[in-house]
This record gives C-alpha cells, sequence and structure tokens, in this order.
C-alpha cells in the first residue's frame, strides 16, 4: 500500500506518519517544504515542494499512484480543486482533513453525529472547511472521486497544551502565568464540556480509515471519549504543575469584543468553537475502524505535553503582549465590579 501526505509534519499527521512508517504493509510519501524534515522517521520518502506550485507538483507526481493521499494543509476550496485535478485517478482514496468546529454553532443539541448540521456563522476557518466539504463531496457523488473527510477537533500532542484561551504565540504563556501564581482567564463559566485527543489515539482512528472500503464518499469525526469541563482542563493542568489555579471567568462575548482590537480573534475561536458544550458520538468511526478507543487520558497526555515543553526551551515561547492584555482585561472587570 502507498500513502502520500501533504504536509505529514504537524501536530496530527507527525503521528500517523510515524505508525505508517513501523508498518511494513505501508509505503509512505511525504510531500511539502522540506522544513521540519527532522521530525520524520527514517524510512519515509520525501517529496520537496511547494504544494501551491501545482505545475511543478504534477512534474514531480508524473506516472505516480497512491493508494491514499491524505491532505492535511488545505483550508480553502481552491487548495482541494488543485488536488482533485493532480490526482483524479491517480488515487483509490483522497482523505481531507476538515474540522469539528464545521459543525452547527450552537447545535441543536450537545451530542454532535457525523449527521449534525454544517454551519457556523461565527467563523471563516470553519465556513471555507464547509465549502470544501462540499466540492469534494459533489465530486464523490458526480464523478465518484474516492474521497473521505475527517473531522477532528481539539488534538494536541507532546508539544502542546490544549487551552481556550491564549495569544498568537500559543500556549506557552498561559502556563507561565500559572506558574507565576497569576490569574489565568476561562471563558465562560468554565463548566462547558469540551474533548481534547491525544495525537496517538488520532492516529487510530485515521489509520484505520486509510484503504477501508467503508470509508469511501462518509465523513467522520475522530475524537476521544474523554469528555471535561474547562475547568476541569485548566486544574488538570494545574495539578500537573503542582500550582494553584487561579481561574478567572470572563464571557466569551465579552472576549470577542475587547480581543478584536488586539487582533484575537475569539469570536471564531471561543464563540465558533470552544465555548459551546459538545460531546462526540463516535459510534459510526467505530463500526469502520473498531480499534479506535482512548488509551491517552487527559490528565496522562497533559503531563507528557509539560515534561516535554519544560525540558525543551524552544517550546517556551513567552508572549507578553497576551501576558498584558490578561492583565488588563481583568483589572478592567475588577474595576466593573467595585464601581457598581
Amino acid at each position: 500500500m502507498k500513502a502520500l501526505f501533504i504536509g505529514g509534519t504537524g501536530t496530527i499527521s507527525t503521528a500517523i506518519v510515524k505508525r505508517l512508517a513501523e508498518d511494513p504493509l505501508w509505503e509512505v510519501w511525504v510531500l511539502n517544504r522540506g522544513n521540519r524534515d527532522d521530525v520524520l522517521p527514517e524510512g519515509v520518502n520525501r517529496i520537496v515542494a511547494d504544494i501551491y506550485d501545482e505545475a511543478d507538483v504534477a512534474k514531480k507526481l508524473e506516472g505516480m499512484e497512491f493508494d491514499v493521499v491524505s491532505e492535511f494543509i488545505a483550508f480553502h476550496v481552491d487548495a482541494v480543486e488543485r488536488d482533485y485535478r493532480l490526482f483524479r485517478g491517480k488515487t483509490k482514496q483522497y482523505i481531507f482533513i476538515s474540522t469539528a468546529s464545521a459543525y452547527h454553532k450552537p447545535a441543536a443539541g450537545y451530542i454532535i453525529t457525523e449527521g449534525t448540521t454544517l454551519a457556523n456563522p461565527h467563523w471563516q476557518y470553519s465556513r471555507d472547511k464547509i465549502a470544501c466539504e462540499e466540492f469534494l463531496m459533489r465530486k464523490y457523488r458526480e464523478e465518484g472521486f474516492p474521497i473521505t473527510i475527517v473531522r477532528p477537533s481539539h488534538t494536541y500532542d507532546e508539544r502542546n497544551v490544549p487551552l481556550g484561551v491564549h495569544g498568537r504565540k500559543g500556549f506557552y504563556q498561559v502556563i507561565k502565568r500559572m506558574m507565576d501564581g497569576k490569574p489565568v482567564i476561562i471563558q465562560g463559566d468554565g463548566s462547558s464540556l469540551w474533548t481534547v485527543t491525544f495525537n496517538r489515539d488520532f492516529a487510530t482512528g485515521y489509520v484505520g480509515l486509510m484503504g477501508n472500503p467503508h470509508a469511501i464518499g462518509e465523513a467522520f469525526q475522530i475524537t476521544g471519549d474523554e469528555s471535561l469541563t474547562w475547568d476541569q482542563i485548566y486544574q488538570t493542568i494545574a495539578d500537573a504543575l503542582g500550582v494553584e489555579l487561579k481561574a478567572y471567568h470572563v464571557a466569551s462575548e465579552y472576549l470577542s469584543a475587547v480581543g478584536d482590537k488586539y487582533g484575537y480573534d475569539f469570536e471564531g475561536s471561543l464563540t465558533g468553537d470552544k465555548s459551546v458544550s459538545v460531546v462526540f458520538d463516535n459510534r459510526k468511526l467505530k463500526r469502520a475502524v473498531p480499534t479506535m478507543q482512548t488509551t491517552v487520558r487527559f490528565d496522562q497526555g497533559v503531563r507528557i505535553a509539560l515534561d516535554y515543553v519544560l525540558s525543551h526551551p524552544e517550546c517556551q515561547v513567552e508572549d507578553p503582549e497576551f501576558d498584558d492584555w490578561c492583565d488588563r482585561v481583568i483589572a478592567a472587570l475588577e474595576a466593573s465590579k467595585a464601581s457598581v
């Protein structure tokens, strides 16, 4: 079996590539610009190219065919249109990474299945992914283009700690605030339910869909089965750090309003995603991939991540601008309370 990964070095795809590289049944190819080849295991075949240079990619892929093409870095419909031109007739399965944020916000119920309506008026990112799905499903229905759609939710690895509210430079400044004894902002009242998935568990579900005839023309959400409140998520992180959690709850609408002027898109990432309670019904995936299960609980995964981050200085990216913004938001709300 021959698989091509477009991207292949991200949070999700790295775990999948590593797993397949250990399987003698798979011949693994990765197409990217070669900027993070150090994370790829031995035995992976590399094609160095910019996927957006369609002519160059077509030339480098000339004469090649694949059992599976896995797309991880397409965010707009023109990207999947390009892939359709490149791989039509050259692959037995094209797997597109969409997003669980494409589901209707707010949904009619908190139990999410693959049949939940796709609509997100709060986040352009999600609407673009929906447009990609619609194009691919149309090509499947009209021409038999062998697509599979995968919708991840919040997947993390040893280099990332999942959070709700953080700045443009990522999660670390929130971790530093916890270690410094400062309050950290949690959206809403902290009681909404969320699902986080360690990338090794995600890889189990994804690999099980590769070359799977029951996956053609279908959409699958791949998440863990563990649901936590946001307060539980932050408390688990604080416990792993051995510090007191000083939670400061702020309404998502307020965060969107005061974050927008500083370039923080909290309407999309919170109102359009993380502030809404969701519990994923994964029975469809488990019928297609019976081996899918949660093997890394969040309390275990977050310790793996923190151990790695705190021992690798390159992961400790500070964000003074976001730190100052948090302090000003908290001070403004405290002043408002005192003035009433």
